[in-house]
């Protein structure tokens, strides 16, 4: 380094290993020791009039992940009416079989 400058010279650079594409695929990444949910790249064709209310509603934090948000959220839901059906099915089959009215 020179002049207690923080960026690395070449002779610096010639000791670390050239990462290819290959390597950050193959790579598992972390938050702590967990390891971090990674996002995929899609294409998708959404209506116009739905980009539009997304970027509104959005601002400055980004209409993509408020739609990420909402399908993690619409996911959810879907889990949580799916496991609410099937206690109260179970509860409502229990409660046929003790001869409950």
């Amino acid at each position: 380094m020179n002049n207690g400058s923080s960026s690395p010279t070449s002779d610096d650079r010639d000791e670390y290993p050239h990462v290819t594409q290959a390597d950050v695929d193959r790579a598992t990444f972390r938050i702590g020791l967990k390891a971090a949910p990674r996002k995929q790249r899609v294409t998708i064709l959404l209506d116009t009039g739905l980009i539009e209310y997304f970027k509104a509603k959005a601002g400055e934090r980004g209409y993509q992940t408020l739609i990420n948000d909402t399908l993690r959220q619409a996911r959810e839901r879907e889990n949580l009416e799916e496991t609410l059906r099937r206690v109260i099915r179970e509860e409502l089959h229990r409660d046929t079989r003790a001869g409950s009215p």
